[in-house]
């Protein structure tokens, strides 16, 4: 297949999907597979989150994140490898950068409903108790949202639609408002500061919310960078490292980056919520059959979810 090189995100509305006759549902499991083939990245409307669950949501998280670092630091349970609560400036850094990165984060695991024994409980921060509530709602309505992406994902992989299903219900998917935070004097930051240096995700697919705000960008594959930019009804959802894997490199992890503003407006925030749609630990992330042949010999060792995580919590900094 020839490659595309596209100059912007393709969009594509998950109603098509999820609503549609069947020869629209057929073009979006298509034009999916065209797009994650090539740049990773589509942005996705009618995935179900309203207006109002998104304007709370925003100044929930802002109202979290206003409050002192000495507060926020209450919540940060450095045993739990940033897998729970708040994760304090500069703790994580992108895969092979030294720097941290300019951010600080919090993060939410699955509901009561659909713990595992395995997983940490939801940390929640006494000052703001509204946050449970409107996390909690984003949570599941992006885990639906993701599972619709992955059952049209299946099929472009030629497997049984349902196929991520009972690997992602249960999952050890993460939803983490972010905060960019203002930085006064960037003549003190280190050279290669930046609010998020360049990475893959870890996980199957991610599914953000503010896309569209200045500074995320991604690589193309000709080395140019270009800018994401959703409409205000749209989330981005990309492929993620492990989805690269199990496909054989067939769907594309691509690299992305929130570069700084310009230096006049270093001093003010930026927030964004993605969700990182994790499967359970022990799904095998072994290479397809259907991805491997002469041309695309199996390019990945196999592993588990979970001892993937894990070597990338490493990788990043969260984990010793």
């Amino acid at each position: 297949m020839e490659e595309i090189l596209y100059d912007k995100v393709p969009s594509l509305d998950l109603a098509d999907f999820t609503n549609g006759t069947p020869e629209q549902k057929k073009q979006f499991v298509a034009k999916l597979g065209e797009a994650y083939t090539n740049i990773g990245f589509v942005s996705i409307k009618n995935h179900g989150l309203s207006d109002e669950l998104t304007t709370n949501l925003y100044e929930t998280v802002e109202k979290f994140f206003r409050l002192p670092d000495d507060v926020k630091k209450k919540y940060e349970k450095t045993e739990l490898a940033g897998q729970r609560g708040y994760i304090s400036k500069g703790r994580e850094k992108a895969k092979g950068h030294n720097t941290g990165d300019l951010k600080e984060f919090f993060h939410v695991g699955q509901p009561p409903e659909n713990q595992r024994p395995d997983y940490p409980d939801n940390i929640w921060p006494e000052e703001v108790p509204e946050l449970e509530k409107h996390t909690s709602e984003a949570y599941m309505t992006l885990l639906q949202a993701g599972i619709h992406m992955l059952r049209a994902i299946a099929l472009y992989l030629e497997l049984p639609e349902n196929y991520f299903d009972d690997k992602v219900q249960e999952g050890n998917s993460i939803l983490r408002p972010i905060h960019y935070f203002p930085i006064d004097d960037p003549d003190s930051l280190p050279p290669d500061a930046v609010r998020a240096a360049e990475h893959g995700d870890i996980n199957l697919i991610t599914l953000l919310m503010g896309a569209s705000a200045d500074g995320l960008q991604v690589l193309r594959r000709d080395g140019k960078w270009i800018p994401i930019t959703a409409l205000p009804d749209q989330i981005v959802v990309n492929v993620g490292d492990m989805l690269e894997r199990h496909t054989n490199g067939k769907l594309k992890s691509t690299i992305h980056r929130v570069v700084n503003p310009p230096r006049e407006l270093m001093h003010t925030s930026r927030f964004s919520i993605p969700f990182f749609m994790h499967p359970v630990s022990e799904m095998d992330l072994s290479c397809l059959e259907g991805c491997i042949d002469k041309e695309n010999p199996k390019s990945f060792e196999d592993i588990t979810a979970g001892e993937f995580l894990d070597e990338r919590l490493k990788e990043i900094g969260l984990k010793a």
